[in-house]
């Protein structure tokens, strides 16, 4: 009996030891994580969804999609850039690599750790090259916008037979490619190594060139420049927050057209017209508002006029109605690849902040069919350059899967919605209007029987019966 013990208790230890997990790497791996880090891989259960909104098609940058296989022609465009940058500006090579050995660690910490990783060499030549190939890229830009504001200024004969610029196709491509969220550098490297060149003297700063080349226009945005993290992180600080406070809510709880049909008007914000030529007419997308004038109205002025549209379209009695006042929304082929990298950043990095995520899944909720998307496009809502009103459908139902909401900035637009539709005396006027006042000519057909039955009963009574009244 003691020896079956003691065997026992062998067994027990060796199996333990079986068992034993070497931590030791999962440590030291995990202490690679850094405050730095803002470029990540798009997690796999969003990749799923659409992959090819995540990967590039024309150019790679950074070490997620290096040495792709696909992207060969390239490699040698920007080694074209590389040598033109060098004899633009007189600067050796080595000044610039040794600027990115110095930042090296602060680079690699950028990335997350699931990102494979060059070794040092490989890893300096990458980030020089890419760098350098972008700021040309910029330069190139903004020297051809400039010529054409200012005849006496003449550029290179280099820059207006520029390959990329000069194919609108390609200059198109890889615009989008350079606002991936997996081909992405740190700005601040970008941002030094522009400085560096010196070139020209009276230097434009580089979120002016990126702002330039991303969205057009002049001038900067208006932000910290320090909290730009790289390009995809700047398409994000081009939309303003919105202005409500974040909270947790269930959304909005019914599409546009039962919103519609509960007397809900649904108009196209305008945002004032911004001086000279400038982009800061775009960044407030998200500014969603909700407005109800009938609380400080002794008349509910709404459901007449959500009922006659003849009177309820003018301008000047909008304002009496209630409404969900939605800035336009463009929607192009390349819109969902833009907003769907948006989302994966703020996923990643900004969950608790993520009013990208937000917008989208309230327009979510307002669309559920091509009918909503109809009501949205009728009202100047949405402009739908994708042709199909469906597509468009499908496309916002796709924006929200696998999308996480832990708070939103729209929670008091969307209790003030569901307040309204839940209203028993919006209801009862919904009823009315989807049964006597669906469309123009069944709203005129009530109002003529309504006459008829009026003068029917006028009729009947007689001269005797109208001094009742």
């Amino acid at each position: 009996m003691g020896d079956f013990a003691i065997a026992i208790d062998t067994l027990h230890e060796n199996e333990v030891e079986e068992i034993i997990i070497d931590v030791t790497q999962i440590i030291k791996e995990s202490a690679q994580w850094h405050p730095e880090c803002c470029i990540y891989k798009v997690p796999k259960r969003l990749r799923k969804v659409m992959e090819q909104a995540y990967t590039p098609k024309l150019i790679s940058i950074g070490p997620v999609h290096y040495d792709n296989g696909e992207l060969p022609n390239m490699k040698t465009l920007k080694l074209k850039y590389f040598k033109d940058f060098f004899s633009r500006t007189f600067k050796s090579q080595k000044e610039f690599a040794s600027i990115i050995e110095a930042n090296e660690d602060k680079i690699r910490h950028c990335y997350a750790e699931e990102i494979p990783l060059p070794e040092r060499k490989d890893f300096v030549k990458m980030i020089l090259l890419d760098s350098i190939f972008i700021i040309e890229l910029f330069w190139r830009n903004f020297e051809r916008a400039r010529r054409s504001t200012q005849k006496e200024y003449m550029v290179k004969d280099y820059i207006l037979r520029d390959y990329i610029l000069n194919k609108p196709w390609l200059a198109c491509g890889i615009l989008q490619d350079l606002r991936l969220l997996e081909n992405q550098l740190p700005y601040f490297i970008l941002e030094q190594l522009h400085k560096k060149s010196g070139f020209p003297a009276k230097q434009e700063s580089f979120l002016t060139l990126a702002c330039m080349y991303f969205f057009g226009g002049g001038g900067e945005l208006s932000i910290d420049k320090n909290k730009v993290k790289h390009f995809t992180d700047l398409y994000r600080h081009f939309y303003h927050a919105p202005l409500g406070n974040q909270g947790i809510g269930e959304g909005i709880e019914h599409c546009a057209t039962k919103l519609d049909t509960a007397g809900l008007l649904f108009k196209k914000w305008e945002p004032q017209k911004p001086e000279g030529n400038s982009f800061e007419g775009s960044r407030d997308l998200l500014k969603i508002e909700f407005q109800n004038p009938s609380e400080n109205l002794y008349i509910n002025w709404s459901w007449p006029l959500h009922c006659l549209p003849c009177l309820g379209k003018l301008s000047c009695l909008e304002h009496l109605q209630t409404r969900l006042e939605i800035p336009q929304f463009v929607v192009q082929d390349e819109t969902e690849e833009l907003f769907r990298n948006l989302m994966a950043l703020e996923q990643c990095h900004y969950p608790t902040e993520a009013y990208i995520c937000n917008y989208i899944l309230l327009l979510d909720h307002l669309i559920n069919s091509k009918e909503d998307v109809e009501l949205l496009v009728e009202e100047g809502i949405i402009v739908n350059s994708l042709g199909s009103t469906e597509a468009v459908a499908n496309m916002v139902n796709k924006f929200g899967q696998e999308i996480t909401e832990i708070t939103s900035y729209y929670c008091d637009v969307a209790d003030a919605v569901n307040k309204h539709y839940l209203s028993p005396w919006n209801q009862n006027m919904a009823s009315l209007k989807r049964v006597y006042f669906r469309d123009i000519w069944r709203g005129t057909a009530t109002v003529v029987g309504v006459l008829v039955l009026i003068m029917g009963l006028l009729t009947f009574l007689g001269p005797s019966g109208l001094g009742i009244f």
